[in-house]
């Protein structure tokens, strides 16, 4: 950090410098913002692009299962589907497998519980 000490004749030139970085320090966090909140826009996707988007490259006839049997997040205008990314991406989360120490843990929280509950 430079460390220049300012002679009272040079503050309102500071002053004008200090506020011109503090301008351009807010113009950034402002375009970094919008840029935040156009990624956060719900973004839909039609059948098509779930297919390349989905990591299992699941084909057209099992996703029309899945809309049929309602088993998959969708919207329906006339006959296009629709989907959402944000919701294919919980819809895919949701299938996730615990491991073992996940298990674990969970037992003995559960046998703690229950023990403590005996006890009454």
């Amino acid at each position: 950090m430079n460390k220049k000490e300012i002679r009272f004749e040079e503050l309102p030139k500071a002053v004008t410098n200090l506020t011109k970085e503090v301008n351009e320090i807010k113009s950034l966090l402002t375009q970094k913002q919008r840029q935040e909140t156009n990624e956060q826009t719900e973004q839909w996707l039609d059948l098509n692009e779930l297919i390349q988007y989905d990591p299992e490259k699941r084909t057209k006839a099992t996703w029309y299962t899945k809309i049929h049997r309602n088993e998959v997040p969708h919207y329906k205008r006339e006959k296009k589907v629709y989907f959402l990314k944000a919701e294919i991406d919980e819809w895919l989360k949701a299938g996730k497998r615990k491991s073992n120490d996940e298990i674990e843990q969970e037992a003995e929280h559960y046998l703690y519980n229950t023990k403590k509950g005996l006890k009454k």
